[in-house]
């Protein structure tokens, strides 16, 4: 089971998508467990050993911190806008990506629109 965070830029409601697609996960966003409006190394540092996967919008992430070292892997999701029409043409991709990231690695999911 993997247990995914979804940062609190991303719209909400892909966390019901996410979890009808993907049963065997756990997935919960910054908002739901009280962690709205950490900096990110804050956010870090809680995410360790609790997560497996944290899903962003937050392009530079990835270049703001030593990724090696995480225990858990990063989704940057790259969309038009922060409506769900956007994330959704992209769902089987992010759904895919989660499944195969690594722990201290980056992947990017676009949106081909």
């Amino acid at each position: 089971m993997r247990r995914i965070l979804i940062d609190e830029c991303i719209n909400p409601r892909l966390a019901p998508r996410l979890r009808s697609l993907l049963p065997d996960s756990s997935v919960e966003t910054v908002r739901d467990i009280g962690w709205s409006g950490q900096k990110d190394h804050v956010l870090v540092r809680q995410i360790e050993g609790r997560f497996d996967v944290f899903v962003t919008i937050d392009k530079g992430f990835e270049f703001e911190h030593s990724l090696k070292r995480f225990s858990f892997g990063i989704v940057v999701v790259t969309t038009a806008n922060n409506q769900m029409q956007s994330y959704d043409r992209l769902l089987e991709e992010l759904v895919r990506q989660i499944d195969v990231v690594a722990p201290g690695q980056a992947v990017h999911v676009i949106d081909p629109a």
